[in-house]
């Protein structure tokens, strides 16, 4: 499954549920972009240093940003921004997943209903 940048943040904020839910998981995956939104919303070198080491800890996978990748998130923004304000950001995500054929967990599913072909679950923290 691939993890929302908000689920992660749930387990900073010390969400049992969101834990449970990624150790569960045997096969654990992020974009790269929420991988860069995590370590960006650190506030120092100790917060970039424990969100690198819990990365390490679970063993995610990090899905890079490829060229589809990046063609598929420019048609979801063209196609969604105005009706929907799908931002860039969650356009990476989305077509990572759609791209990878995964599964998308979020609990933020507004911001990823609209697009048709992701295989979205939703937490409710």
């Amino acid at each position: 499954m691939i993890f929302d940048t908000d689920i992660l943040i749930w387990v900073q904020r010390g969400n049992e549920k969101a834990a449970k839910l990624i150790e569960k998981d045997e096969d654990r995956f992020l974009s790269i972009q929420t991988y860069m939104e995590l370590l960006q919303g650190a506030k120092n070198k100790t917060q970039h240093r424990n969100v690198k080491g819990f990365i390490s800890e679970f063993e995610f996978s990090i899905l890079p940003l490829t060229e589809n990748i990046g063609h598929r998130a420019l048609i979801y923004v063209e196609e969604y921004s105005l009706s929907s304000n799908m931002r860039a950001g969650d356009a990476i995500i989305a077509a990572t997943a759609v791209e990878n054929n995964i599964p998308l967990v979020s609990s933020n599913v507004k911001h990823f209903k609209v697009v048709k072909e992701l295989e979205l679950k939703r937490f409710k923290p």
